[in-house]
């Protein structure tokens, strides 16, 4: 292709370079633009995929511009070793990136620089459009420019880097490419800084992360570690008729269970489309059986997760996870525990009490609420059960103001050897008061050992103050009374 020859703008053409504007189409300028595209660009037609904006280039009303926007490329080699994320971070973060599909400069504008002038302001507010639109920003762009018609010129002077060239494949049906023969140029150009770099890392910055949260979580686990939980969990007793075991319940809770790793959590119908998205390698590994007609192997449907849900044992269940758990991770080596109450947002009234290692989030046991009580009772119940396979002495168990109260602290301190820290609010009024005079009063210890503490309580403290131990019982309130005796 012969290269063309330079010239500079005339007058009013720079006049128009100077005042041109880009806005997105209306829905009524939608059919125009269709029209347009298909008359004057080479490929003579507007196919966009996904989520996708059109912008058209004006100067006083005049149409002068075409640039249209769509979701990226599922699978493109040079640019994913360009940004150097893994397969699964290109799946859920790819809609951060957007394709420059199509970009026509109309037959009768034809002069130098709009191109470039177009392409620069589109630029400048596509992230921002993109966010109005479909809900979170764009930070890379990527085009293909067929080097048979083009150079790519216009991309080199705004700023894209070229990347080579494809390898002439393109896509006919969802995941499915045929070969064409007819390589293109990938141009890319980050709108952001360090972008590449942003969109590899462990966690993407909170004003991105919304598009990870929008994907379809899918099993990545491999199959021997899918075999091994199946294996594991099969200890659990099957309730069901041998008879109708085509899912047996080791798979299913073992789907269950990395259904949840993967964050899949709202409910029956999210499992089921999770396990949708597994192989029939991964299918074999739970033990899942195939269909008579077909000869592949089933996945299961919301009706079978509802009443594996609703009849599985659920102790013996708890405690073959937490072995299983303990096998994979080791021994606990956590020192402060954390116990919380959740309600389950989708269901009606259930709430759950769970305790964690706080330092490494490891989960070590849930009791559910029963009705018509708190959390309070459940609680201890919880620690009790912990206790006997963690030993709490020496730990310091941290729990909200709800569980302030004598009967949890006298339970940690006395039965488990451990220590607390609780939370007093000031709707607690009688304990509020109490603390808040010991502590300027400087009643308190400010060593954490024991022969300090022991020491510290033997010295006189100033009149009118009130320790902890000497506090009136009023579990109403908060109010603790007792405990150890170098409070």
């Amino acid at each position: 292709m012969a290269k063309p020859k330079f010239r500079r703008p005339a007058p009013s053409e720079q006049q128009v370079l100077d005042g041109v504007t880009v806005r997105p189409i209306t829905p009524q300028e939608r059919k125009k633009y269709q029209t347009l595209m298909v008359e004057h660009h080479y490929l003579h037609s507007h196919q966009l995929v996904g989520e996708q904006l059109c912008y058209v280039a004006t100067y006083r009303g005049q149409w002068l511009a075409l640039s249209s926007w769509s979701a990226c490329a599922r699978h493109l080699k040079a640019r994913d070793q360009f940004i150097g994320w893994s397969s699964e971070q290109c799946r859920q973060r790819r809609a951060l990136i957007a394709n420059n599909a199509r970009f026509l400069i109309l037959p009768e504008v034809h002069f130098p620089n709009l191109a470039s002038r177009v392409m620069k302001l589109v630029l400048q507010r596509l992230s921002r459009d993109w966010q109005t639109r479909w809900g979170h920003p764009i930070v890379l762009t990527e085009t293909f420019v067929d080097p048979a018609q083009f150079r790519g010129t216009t991309y080199q002077c705004s700023g894209w880097s070229a990347l080579g060239l494809t390898q002439g494949f393109g896509r006919q049906a969802r995941d499915y490419y045929i070969q064409h023969d007819q390589p293109k140029q990938l141009w890319v150009k980050s709108l952001v800084k360090n972008a590449p770099k942003k969109l590899r890392q462990e966690q993407l910055p909170e004003a991105w992360a919304g598009v990870e949260r929008k994907v379809q979580r899918r099993c990545t686990t491999p199959r021997a570690q899918l075999q091994a939980l199946t294996d594991h969990l099969a200890q659990i007793p099957e309730y069901r008729s041998r008879h109708s075991l085509g899912y047996p319940l080791a798979g299913m809770l073992s789907l269950i269970a990395v259904a949840v790793f993967c964050g899949v959590v709202r409910g029956k119908k999210d499992l089921a489309a999770f396990a949708r998205t597994l192989s029939q390698s991964q299918l074999r590994a739970l033990r899942f059986r195939r269909h008579a007609k077909t000869k592949r192997l089933r996945c299961p449907g919301v009706t079978t997760f509802f009443r594996i849900l609703n009849e599985v044992d659920e102790a013996a269940l708890e405690l073959a996870l937490l072995v299983w758990q303990d096998q994979v991770l080791g021994p606990v080596q956590d020192r402060i525990i954390a116990v919380d109450g959740k309600k389950l947002r989708y269901s009606q009234g259930g709430e759950l009490v769970s305790a964690i290692g706080a330092e490494s989030g490891r989960w070590l046991g849930t009791v559910r609420t029963p009705d018509k009580t708190n959390e309070i009772r459940s609680a201890r119940t919880l620690l009790e059960a912990v206790n006997q396979r963690v030993d709490l002495t020496g730990k310091v168990v941290v729990l909200d103001a709800l569980h302030t109260n004598q009967e949890t602290a006298r339970l940690i301190v006395q039965d488990l050897g451990a220590d607390f820290l609780f939370t007093v609010k000031t709707n607690q009024e009688t304990l509020h008061k109490t603390v808040r005079g010991l502590l300027a009063a400087r009643a308190f210890s400010p060593s954490g050992s024991d022969a300090q503490r022991g020491a510290s309580a033997n010295q006189s403290q100033p009149p009118g103050t009130t320790s902890i131990a000497d506090a009136t019982d009023d579990p109403g309130t908060g109010v603790l009374r007792g405990g150890r005796p170098d409070w």
